[in-house]
């Protein structure tokens, strides 16, 4: 998940201009408020799909079952293979981090700016994706490296490091951990000098490559899941997110036939 990030950077922009709101506005009218629940209920639906539907989980369990075939499969072809790894994000690949956004929908918060996303690093409970765990442990028992590459802040490195160790992921330790304080892509050449890197597994394009920004037009992500399609599958393990991506702000095209009353 990397969406969060340029939002972050824009946190203290809008507390100010909260600040100063409140100064002009006492109080928030009923109109607003009214307005900015109607405005949140657009994410319901992904988010009841994202939290409560079986079949979300049954994906995320079919995720994790590819991604433990594609690893014995690359064993059994290099028996010797020796300083491989694993990179794979956090946030909606194998936290999730639902019940965060569902309290800020119901109280008409918007976490689109990802003000709470602090709090939350610091004091909430995000729960383990179904198969993660299993699928992480596997690679453990082979010896194969794990790392952990998620735009989290560095601020809180040591509360992510103890959520991960209260959720018994394997090789969790500051240095198999790495934050944001780069590109993903430059931390994935980090690990890339020291280890051959055979899988990585994320929710969203960035997880995969610097084909990808969240910058870019859906034609643009379009035409990198086009150039890179072999490695969907194989060494690219994709992780199903209906709450938020890239994919949020673009414009839904509908049936041009006039609705029939």
């Amino acid at each position: 998940m990397s969406i969060r990030l340029k939002a972050t950077k824009k946190i203290l922009p809008l507390l100010l201009t909260a600040f100063l709101g409140t100064a002009v506005h006492a109080a928030e009218t009923p109109a607003a408020s009214n307005n900015k629940c109607a405005e949140m209920q657009q994410y319901v639906m992904g988010l009841k799909y994202q939290q409560q539907s079986a079949e979300i989980h049954a994906l995320q369990l079919q995720s994790y079952e590819l991604a433990t075939l594609r690893i014995q499969q690359y064993l059994q072809q290099h028996p010797n293979a020796k300083n491989i790894a694993v990179v794979t994000d956090l946030d909606e690949t194998v936290l999730d981090n639902s019940a965060l956004l569902v309290r800020d929908t119901e109280q008409c918060h918007d976490w689109r700016t990802w003000d709470t996303w602090n709090d939350w690093e610091v004091n909430g409970h995000p729960t383990l994706m179904p198969g993660s765990l299993a699928f992480f442990n596997f690679l453990n028992e082979r010896g194969i490296k794990i790392f952990y590459v998620s735009d989290r802040t560095q601020e809180h490195k040591a509360s992510t490091v103890a959520t991960l160790k209260e959720l018994k992921l394997p090789q969790v330790s500051m240095d198999n951990v790495l934050l944001y304080d780069s590109p993903k892509q430059q931390r994935r050449e980090k690990i890339a000098k020291d280890y051959n890197i055979i899988m990585l597994l994320g929710d969203s394009l960035p997880d995969f490559s610097s084909d990808f920004t969240s910058k870019q037009s859906k034609a643009e992500r379009e035409q990198g899941v086009l150039k890179n399609q072999h490695h969907f599958g194989h060494d690219w393990i994709v992780l199903p997110n209906s709450s938020y991506g890239a994919w949020s702000k673009d414009t839904l095209k509908a049936w041009d036939e006039p609705l029939k009353k």
